[in-house]
């Protein structure tokens, strides 16, 4: 039988797994769509083929005829709205983040514990994606040797109007927060993060630069410049006492003319992750029919382990020093 979707939130993303669903995912249906506006609800739904819309997130998450839900409204909402699916006992994909709070992240994860059982993948898609995952692969078969210093780039075109270093740390730099963490197979001790000091922060986006240390040794440095004019541009590289790798974007053509040689860049982060979005999906799907928690996807754990170095990082930001890290006691549930 069919695995019935429901969407709730029909704004950029929403729109894309919807997308996603009706037209990549054979073995699932888009049963609602449901946003705060009707009206874009309506538009998405009836783009993509839903069965039906609505306004009532809450609602939507314990119709009898919804047996997941996909999460893609604003980022405030996630923690609730993964709980309310927790306590209807059904299997949740939730884009990033789960919370700001790492607070409220262990909140799901003890639900999830008093449950028995996960119920929330987290979308942190980049786990999905090839470039990454063939880096990983390199690593953990000792073609490089022990891992010692892991670099990533997050630049994109033009941030939204005051857009502070704070934010930079907590909706740009979740994303490079948990690859690492995979692909590294490590957790993070200590964070420091610094600012240029030769430019204007409020005209240019408010870039940020990040150095974290890991439970293993290894060196994380982190760049996000949301003001990079050129384009979007997501770039890494994993240093190893054997070797080194770095990601390739997939890019189709280049262009030759007026003695220049040149390739375009996207002009957003959908281009560049649609393969991984559709993998992360599949991935999903599969785990709402078997019940198995999908073996390389993010989980509430890493949820809470992403705004927990986001809350240090910003700490880090604003004392101007470096700050340790303390987690919580992992729940065994989480371990794979």
């Amino acid at each position: 039988m069919s695995v019935r979707i429901a969407i709730i939130g029909a704004g950029i993303m929403g729109a894309d797994h919807a997308r996603i669903v009706s037209e990549d995912l054979p073995g699932a249906s888009l049963q609602v769509v449901c946003d705060a506006s009707s009206e874009r609800a309506r538009k998405v739904a009836e783009e993509c083929g839903a069965a039906d819309l609505s306004s009532d997130p809450l609602a939507t998450i314990t119709r009898g005829d919804v047996d997941a839900v996909l999460i893609a409204s604003p980022d405030e909402t996630h923690a609730s709205l993964s709980l309310a699916a927790i306590e209807a006992g059904k299997p949740v994909l939730c884009e990033k983040p789960l919370s700001q709070s790492s607070k409220e992240c262990l909140s799901v994860i003890d639900a999830e514990v008093s449950r028995g059982r996960q119920f929330v993948q987290l979308g942190f898609m980049r786990r999905f994606d090839p470039s990454y995952r063939d880096m990983k692969a390199l690593l953990d078969d000792g073609s490089l040797g022990d891992a010692i210093m892991m670099h990533n780039f997050h630049r994109n075109v033009e941030a939204p109007a005051n857009f502070t270093g704070q934010m930079a740390i907590t909706n740009s730099a979740p994303h490079e927060f948990d690859v690492a963490r995979f692909v590294l197979g490590a957790d993070y001790n200590a964070i420091s993060v610094f600012q240029p000091t030769g430019i204007d922060a409020s005209k240019t986006g408010a870039p940020v630069f990040m150095v974290i240390e890991t439970d293993r040794g290894q060196l994380v440095n982190i760049e996000i410049n949301n003001n990079a004019a050129y384009g979007y541009d997501v770039r890494g590289e994993l240093i190893g006492e054997k070797g080194s790798i770095s990601l390739n974007a997939p890019v189709y053509t280049r262009h030759n003319g007026e003695l220049m040689a040149y390739e375009r860049y996207a002009p957003d982060w959908r281009p560049r992750f649609a393969e991984a979005y559709r993998l992360q999906n599949k991935a999903f799907l599969n785990f709402v029919r078997t019940g198995v928690f999908p073996a390389i996807a993010s989980d509430a754990w890493d949820g809470y382990c992403a705004a927990l170095v986001a809350e240090a990082g910003v700490e880090a930001l604003r004392k101007g020093k470096r700050v340790t890290i303390a987690r919580a006691e992992k729940p065994s549930l989480y371990n794979r």
